[in-house]
């Protein structure tokens, strides 16, 4: 029984828990709606700590919102360089599936072409044969 399993789905398959939270981590970070939500929690915290009259948690400059951000970031760029290596992965899959679809439709386009090829020359041989068998029968 042949395999009828994309590359993809292949390459899917074959990910471990550890490669799919990369990519989600690593889709979600670079969304639209990532940026907008980290943006208000930024604001809303930066709005508090500024106009809060009793209790100021981080106040101005920020010490502990830096300190959140470079925490997410030294989290986040090794999560999506992994999920960069994936994609590298996949691209080399995908272009190795490519490669082989081109040589095999190249190896049936030169079988179509030998048969044409040999189509042809029995035409033309027919051809020849019944101007040969005119020209014999126009002598008589």
């Amino acid at each position: 029984m042949k395999n009828n399993k994309t590359w993809h789905e292949k390459h899917i398959a074959a990910s471990g828990f550890g490669s799919r939270l990369a990519d989600s981590v690593a889709n979600g970070m670079g969304s639209w709606r990532f940026i907008i939500i980290q943006t208000l929690i930024v604001l809303i915290w930066m709005g508090l700590n500024l106009i809060g009259f009793v209790y100021h948690w981080d106040a101005y400059p920020f010490i502990l919102l830096n300190l959140l951000f470079s925490t997410q970031a030294a989290y986040a760029a090794p999560i999506i360089m992994m999920s960069q290596n994936r994609q590298s992965e996949r691209d080399r899959i995908q272009a190795q599936s490519d490669y082989q679809t081109n040589v095999d439709a190249k190896l049936e386009i030169e079988a179509l072409a030998i048969r044409l090829d040999k189509i042809e020359v029995e035409k033309l041989d027919k051809i020849i044969e019944m101007l040969e068998e005119m020209k014999i029968n126009s002598i008589k």
